[in-house]
């Protein structure tokens, strides 16, 4: 739905997308997006209730607000629903994060929100990402291009890996720490098991 929505709204922009199976994704960029986006990933069952709760008291005492969404949440949003915020919006992405969570696998969640978040301006996916930024494919990212590629996705049509401003390194960098803290191959490893 986020490709279909955004060529309508561009229907002479570029789109970049190209699909590879988990196998063919570098374990650098898994870890990276888990540690950027949803280090409960593997623990939760779609839904992270300690980082929504931390959401909602941040954005009552901030004016930026903080998301709470997690990768199963993304998923469901970009395959199957427009990208508005409301509450009707939000009731639709309960539903089908549910049904996402009880019919696919951590690692097939994990495989398709990596070959759909938008990476830039019609970059979709890893393998389109990792060839428009670097001039290689997702399986050969090393763990400094994952960190810079996560640290754009919460902006990804504003900021860039390859030209990053001070707030995006010390994202990568920060990225890299949790990365540290989770333990990647441990991570990766529970997440094969976790299916």
């Amino acid at each position: 739905m986020l490709m279909v929505q955004q060529k309508l709204s561009d229907w002479h922009g570029r789109q970049l997308h190209q699909w590879r199976d988990f196998s063919d994704i570098s374990d650098n960029i898994k870890i990276a997006v888990i540690a950027a986006e949803d280090q409960n990933f593997i623990h939760h069952f779609g839904f992270d209730f300690d980082a929504i709760e931390r959401a909602i008291v941040h954005n009552e005492n901030s004016q930026h607000v903080r998301g709470a969404s997690t990768i199963s949440q993304q998923v469901a949003k970009n395959l199957f629903l427009w990208p508005s915020r409301n509450f009707i919006r939000k009731g639709f992405e309960l539903w089908f994060t549910l049904w996402i969570e009880i019919f696919w696998s951590k690692e097939r969640i994990l495989e398709i929100y990596l070959n759909s978040v938008e990476w830039g301006n019609g970059i979709f996916g890893i393998e389109a990402a990792a060839h428009y930024y670097f001039n290689t494919t997702a399986k050969n990212l090393t763990l400094e291009q994952a960190c810079l590629l996560a640290s754009i996705l919460p902006n990804p049509r504003y900021l860039s890996p390859t030209h990053p401003n001070e707030n995006t390194r010390n994202k990568a960098t920060w990225i890299q720490t949790q990365i540290n803290n989770l333990d990647k191959n441990s991570y990766l490893g529970k997440l094969k098991n976790n299916d």
